[in-house]
């Protein structure tokens, strides 16, 4: 494939701008994110490490009858299995992918992390002039995309598809641009580009769209009439393959360096929309970016398909970032899923969720079409407002950027519990954020004194306060209330046969106190919509559920990638499972769905940067441990116990604000679709009702995020 006419870029003249009204929203969907690292291996070697997982997978599933559950695999034995493969027919990568070493987050090879962890495959490659891509995919090549650059360590082409030559754009005529490369988002000058605004670091450098026939020139006419800043030097750039098949691509700038229009463009982070126009011989491509060539991905079998969600960016203007993109690209605030402000400890940060209007997806009954739609797109939009904290450090350490990327599956637990279990097997996949248990749930006094799902009292506020402290003593629960997760009953019964002040007539009641301790915000939360297995493996997996109407959400985050030292900033990955609720519309079929049912995690928007606040506290008592600083060691766990502290008493406030946002939302819907005056009026004064509801609760949050704010300041000032 290559560029037009020469790989001349198609320039717009005047004649072109009149012909395109500005402002209309153009038709898009998630297309790939661009990662940027500064080295991959040869695609020979991950693809040895390809197929020692998948004739692991085949041997697992003949000796264990292994398949990929919410209960987990034995790990110890398929351990043993990994580890007594016969090695001789994989490459030295493949062979050193070992659990005999310690996992540790940094350094790691983001490809390789996919492709045991998560079961993904190449599923394309380019091999450039100065620049390797990979391409990693799910089960679904149609679903997430992650293109993977570095530089070439070896300038010598290693599967034939080397590039055949320089790219040469011309701009007006008379000046040029040059690029070694012959696909211009393959050249080294924008990996150069990206590192120079990174601090040198890796990262996702692009959030890449595909939009339909027509709209990418739509797009370039608004941001050359509106933010002309943004506009990168080459473009505009169009490609035709051997098939004839035209593919445009345009590339801008995703942000300012500070207020929109009057400040330059942030050069570090691009956005980019694609536009393939199909010859009728042309075959459909997972990744319509020019210059990939498919290669083979077979998959193992035990590996979930993946969707992209939405991207979230922390920036320095939240108000440009919004701007912008309704100029452009006619996205818009989403009400129904915008709290304000979250502050966690002296951090405070301000977010905002915006995107363009999809359709509501007609399933028919079947959840994996509106699984599988990614024509809904959502970003999510973080800026600091404090000198603190998680976004404002990633701002100042490495500039704004792309935060994190979140992408859906069908069954969250049995994905995540294959992830653990992989890591622990193969010695190589994802670690994740750590959600300290009272997010959970623990055992406190005041739970004994009711039976479990009844409304009858169990013991009085003495004897429940001797029963919680017969359990910490008895290994029924340490002493911050955590029980253990793999408690059985018999094992509670027997300890608790011993409590002198129990008798057989409450003794079984007690026992389901303490079994349901374990998950009791979550059960109290979701009622008896999971089993207590599932709960249990909620727990254990770390995973983050909130509800938003009836629609539930699953999330999980991976601790950071692509981060080479402890203690650097560097973005990560969410993945998510959305629970749409089955509604029957007045015909009594499905109802469609809407999009982003379950919203975004309200709840555990907070639990998010505080996780992040409490790991690098918990660094800090390491550290301090190490240096036998015993005043450093205690300043740390005040901090730790602040942050879970604050957590818990934010809580019940965010399911306030939650149900204000999810209600405030519904009722605006419905306003769309009224005809009749006084139902427009009594939905409007429903709607105010919600949105003072809503900023009450935000008021309240604030008074609870000052009290935190004073009391981590005091922690610091005291050092």
């Amino acid at each position: 494939m290559a560029p037009l006419n020469d790989t001349q870029t198609e320039i717009m003249t005047a004649s072109d701008l009149s012909e395109v009204d500005v402002g209309i929203p153009p038709a898009l969907s998630f297309s790939h994110i661009h990662m940027y690292t500064h080295s991959l291996l040869p695609l020979a070697e991950y693809k040895s490490l390809e197929q020692r997982c998948n004739d692991f997978a085949d041997a697992a599933t003949v000796a264990l009858n292994y398949t990929p559950t919410q209960d987990g695999a034995n790990v110890d034995k398929m351990q043993e299995l990994w580890s007594s493969m016969d090695l001789s027919n994989y490459n030295d990568h493949a062979k050193s992918t070992s659990p005999a070493k310690p996992y540790i987050s940094q350094g790691r090879d983001v490809v390789s992390q996919l492709i045991c962890g998560l079961g993904f495959r190449i599923s394309g490659v380019y091999d450039g002039a100065d620049t390797t891509t990979m391409l990693v995919t799910s089960p679904d090549s149609t679903g997430v995309q992650f293109v993977v650059t570095a530089k070439k360590g070896v300038k010598e082409p290693t599967d034939g598809t080397l590039s055949p030559g320089k790219t040469t754009i011309g701009l007006d005529g008379k000046t040029k641009l040059e690029f070694k490369d012959e696909f211009v988002h393959f050249d080294v000058s924008q990996l150069d580009r990206f590192f120079s605004n990174h601090q040198n670091r890796p990262g996702i450098s692009c959030l890449a769209f595909e939009v339909t026939s027509g709209d990418i020139q739509n797009i370039y006419t608004n941001y050359s009439t509106l933010h002309p800043k943004l506009l990168t030097p080459h473009g505009l750039v169009s490609y035709k393959d051997g098939a004839g098949s035209i593919t445009r691509v345009l590339e801008v700038y995703a942000y300012y360096k500070g207020d929109k229009k009057v400040s330059d463009a942030d050069e570090g982070t691009v956005l980019r929309f694609v536009e393939k126009k199909l010859s009728h011989v042309s075959a459909k491509k997972s990744c319509k970016l020019p210059g990939l060539v498919d290669v083979d991905a077979v998959y193992d079998g035990t590996s979930f398909p993946a969707y992209m969600d939405h991207w979230v960016s922390n920036v320095v203007s939240r108000t440009g970032f919004l701007d912008t993109l309704e100029d452009t690209l006619g996205f818009t605030p989403k009400v129904d899923f915008n709290a304000g402000v979250v502050a966690a400890g002296e951090a405070q940060i301000e977010s905002t969720v915006t995107g363009n209007t999809a359709a509501p997806v007609d399933t028919g009954g079947d959840d994996k079409i509106a699984l599988k739609d990614q024509s809904q797109v959502y970003l999510p939009i973080n800026n600091a407002l404090t000198p603190v904290g998680h976004v404002h450090g990633f701002i100042e350490e490495i500039g704004q950027g792309v935060q994190h990327v979140a992408n859906r599956v069908s069954d969250l637990i049995a994905f995540i519990q294959r992830a653990n279990d992989y890591r622990k097997i193969m010695g190589e996949g994802f670690t994740f954020l750590n959600i300290p248990q009272s997010y959970y749930g623990v055992l406190m006094q005041g739970q004994f004194t009711k039976k479990v799902d009844k409304d009858e009292p169990l013991l009085g506020d003495e004897d429940a306060a001797k029963v919680l402290q017969f359990a910490e003593e008895n290994g029924l629960c340490d002493l911050t209330g955590a029980v253990p997760l793999d408690i059985t009953r018999d094992q509670v019964r027997g300890k608790l046969s011993k409590c002198p002040i129990l008798t057989a007539d409450n003794l079984e009641d007690v026992m389901e106190v303490i079994m349901r301790a374990r998950f009791v915000n979550l059960h109290t939360l979701l009622r008896g919509h999971m089993s207590e297995k599932s709960y249990i493996a909620i727990v254990k997996n770390k995973i983050l559920v909130d509800v938003q109407g009836e629609d539930l959400l699953f999330q999980i985050f991976t601790s950071n990638v692509l981060q080479e030292n402890v203690g650097d900033e560097a973005p990560f990955f969410e993945f998510i499972q959305r629970v749409c609720s089955e509604c029957l519309g007045p015909d009594g079929c499905p109802a469609k769905v809407k999009p982003g049912c379950g919203g975004f995690g309200i709840r555990n928007f907070l639990t998010l940067f505080l996780s992040i606040e409490v790991s690098k506290a918990m660094m800090e008592v390491k550290d301090a441990k190490l240096a036998n600083d015993d005043k450093a060691v205690t300043k740390a766990m005040n901090k730790v116990q602040a942050f879970t502290d604050q957590l818990n008493e934010a809580n019940p406030i965010l399911t306030d604000i939650s149900d204000a946002m999810t209600a405030e939302g519904s009722y605006t819907e419905e306003l769309a679709k009224a005809s009749d005056d006084d139902e427009k009026i009594r939905l409007k004064a429903l709607i105010d009702a919600e949105a003072a509801k809503k900023k009450m609760g935000n008021e309240r949050l604030m008074v609870c995020s000052k009290k935190y704010m004073a009391i981590m300041k005091k922690l610091r000032e005291e050092s």
